[in-house]
């Protein structure tokens, strides 16, 4: 039995604070062969999750917020952000989502709105690691002086967004 309190997410928290990527995963499932691969991924605001989507492994992903607030952003093939859900925990009132659901077709990426935001990430298993997710050509690499940039408009669009 894991037992996921607050200790354990202050824990994960911590380390994707001490993460170069500003992000730290936990995984909930025993081992890639799980029918259910499930875990959990704590990311900070300054983390940059290059945009892409699940076509080589063609399984829809369901994300959930267990803490914090996050913003998807889908994108269309050429790269333009097509819709942006906020979504995050009780808190932030009823007209707040709590997850999604995204096809495996969808371009997407998830930031961080807040410090301390985690999400529960879920997808019919097996996983084959061998079949990674598909990156977007037209999104800078992680690590880069371009990705620094770009994650900084991606902010801008959803502050911009939500203050309507």
């Amino acid at each position: 039995m894991e037992i996921l309190d607050s200790g354990f997410l202050e824990a994960l928290v911590a380390a994707a604070k001490s993460n170069s990527r500003l992000r730290q995963h936990h995984n909930l499932h025993q081992n890639y062969d799980d029918p259910s691969q499930c875990l959990l991924n704590a990311i900070e605001p300054d983390s940059y999750i290059r945009p892409h989507r699940h076509t080589s492994d063609p399984k829809e992903e369901r994300l959930f917020a267990v803490r914090g607030l996050m913003a998807l952003l889908i994108f269309d093939d050429l790269g333009n952000v097509e819709s942006i859900l906020a979504f995050g925990t009780e808190r932030y009132g009823n007209d707040c989502a709590v997850g999604a659901s995204i096809p495996s077709h969808a371009w997407h990426t998830v930031i961080a709105l807040e410090k301390g935001s985690i999400l529960c990430e879920i997808k019919a298993g097996p996983f084959d690691p061998s079949q990674p997710k598909d990156l977007a050509s037209w999104a800078p690499r992680e690590g880069t002086k371009r990705a620094n940039g770009y994650l900084n408009r991606l902010h801008k669009l959803v502050s911009e967004i939500n203050s309507k």
